[in-house]
């Protein structure tokens, strides 16, 4: 079983930033490198980044320099995710172990596609309500990574990234069904990323009654139906499992699309609303409340 000494993160948003730190925390500054492309090297080599109010000592390098880490976490919007890939090609040796704690359920495929199956660990991050505005970071819950491997891949990486995780004490829980888990982290940010972005609300705001709420069930509980037709099989019961967990979560806080809004930044509407379309069409299936939010996004982001 290989041991995970050295980490790159390709991502400097909220969660890069809090999973380094907290990498960072129990093993050092040197374990743990942000792989930046060249113009982002020279943007963020001397800005002082904090958590919580505290300062960040953080390790940047550029992702010109050949380094094989043991482990690579990707977290990056689904946006940026083929620049990342190409950020992070010098990262990767023969036994390096690939993590995506990025929202959806497409990442893993398009790594796989780039870097090969037998290095990926599926992942989904989630019970977390980290924050970045600008160079600060904040949260009040880190929240755990699920993580599994198919049926067709050997056990080794994982026992690999258990192992360091027990280490560092990460937050995290073994899935069986690691698709099941993807697909029901999916279904809540179908559901509370775009209809805090939609209607401008915080969690605690969207989870009051009234059409936010009741949109914010209606987009997850269309997303029930398509694992359904696609065999995933979500229960109906996890609606409400994760509505409980909304409701654990920061009140003021708002998730990463809401923050997209706020920033007039382009947000991940194609990954989320863009994808339960393209799907139902596939299963002659209707999703109205996800029509409705992926119009609305459409017209806020148009006039950025």
């Amino acid at each position: 079983m290989k041991e995970i000494k050295r980490t790159a993160i390709i991502g400097m948003g909220a969660l890069g930033l809090m999973y380094g730190e907290h990498i960072t925390s129990k093993m050092g500054k040197n374990s743990v490198a942000f792989i930046l492309d060249d113009d982002r090297f020279e943007k963020y080599k001397s800005k002082k980044f904090t958590c919580n109010g505290k300062a960040l000592d953080l390790q940047m390098q550029k992702s010109s320099e050949k380094e094989a880490f043991d482990l690579v976490i990707v977290a990056v919007k689904y946006n940026s995710l083929n620049s990342a890939l190409d950020t992070m090609k010098n990262c990767l040796g023969p036994d390096t172990i690939i993590m995506s704690v990025m929202n959806g359920i497409s990442s893993e495929n398009i790594i796989a596609e780039r870097y090969g199956q037998k290095k990926l660990i599926y992942t989904v991050a989630q019970q977390m309500d980290a924050m970045r505005d600008g160079s600060d970071l904040r949260y009040t819950k880190k929240g755990i990574l699920c993580i599994g491997k198919l049926e067709n891949q050997d056990s080794e990486n994982l026992d690999s990234v258990c192992a360091f995780f027990d280490k560092i004490e990460m937050p995290y829980k073994k899935e069986e069904n690691i698709l099941y888990r993807i697909w029901a982290k999916w279904m809540l940010n179908v559901g509370i990323n775009q209809t805090c972005a939609v209607f401008d609300t915080t969690y605690s705001q969207t989870l009051a009654p009234g059409k936010p709420r009741d949109t914010f069930v209606a987009a997850m509980e269309e997303v029930v139906e398509l694992s359904k037709a696609e065999g995933v099989n979500l229960a109906e019961s996890e609606v409400q499992t994760y509505i409980d967990i909304i409701a654990t979560l920061a009140p003021d806080g708002f998730p990463s699309m809401a923050q997209d809004r706020k920033a007039k930044r382009y947000s991940e509407l194609e990954m989320f609303a863009g994808t339960v379309i393209e799907l139902a069409k596939k299963h002659n299936l209707k999703v109205p409340a996800n029509e409705y939010l992926y119009a609305e996004m459409k017209k806020i982001e148009s006039g950025y």
